[in-house]
């Protein structure tokens, strides 16, 4: 059976050269998880393999969360697996409509398990967890698919939320030619 980490490798979402990621940071190599989600039977995987995670790791979760956009495919292929209801967190609020930074209705004091695509510093989803939780929201859990070992674990732990990866960088890198 091929593992995550070599459909990954396969549909081209691990890129090497001279990028920029979403922290700031110089990077030699770049995570491009929208490859993978727009691949159907990758993004199957992806939502399976999380399921099983919530499971194994006994997490209680009332909603799947996520931050737009590289988030979303995922994070509805995991509601849609787990059948629980989904609530996307915009960047920014609106400037038209109900000018709203948060998608989905919610009953405070509700578990949300935030699903990320990659996870570098944690920023943006400990930014949207600060909104979740301001909002009544209970945040314990990120499940992300790629974990690139640059500190999000130990930002996460500060704020009380555990991070559980599917897949960590050393084990996509492992073998490879690519200096990092």
């Amino acid at each position: 059976m091929t593992s995550l980490c070599d459909h990954l490798k396969e549909c081209g979402a691990i890129k090497f050269g001279d990028f920029t990621l979403a922290s700031g940071k110089k990077s030699k190599y770049y995570i491009d998880i929208k490859k993978a989600s727009a691949n159907p039977r990758i993004l199957k995987l992806i939502a399976r393999e999380i399921s099983r995670k919530i499971k194994d790791h006994s997490i209680d979760a009332d909603y799947i969360g996520c931050v737009a956009l590289g988030g979303v495919p995922i994070a509805v292929a995991v509601s849609l697996e787990t059948d629980l209801p989904l609530i996307i967190i915009r960047k920014e609020a609106k400037e038209y409509g109900t000018k709203g930074q948060i998608v989905g209705d919610f009953i405070k004091n509700s578990n949300v398990l935030m699903v990320e695509d990659v996870a570098t510093t944690g920023g943006s989803v400990l930014r949207a967890i600060r909104l979740l939780r301001d909002e009544g929201l209970l945040i314990k859990n990120v499940i992300v698919v790629v974990d690139r070992e640059e500190g999000a674990h130990a930002a996460l732990a500060d704020e009380s939320v555990e991070l559980t990866p599917l897949v960590r960088i050393g084990d996509i890198l492992k073998g490879s030619s690519h200096i990092v």
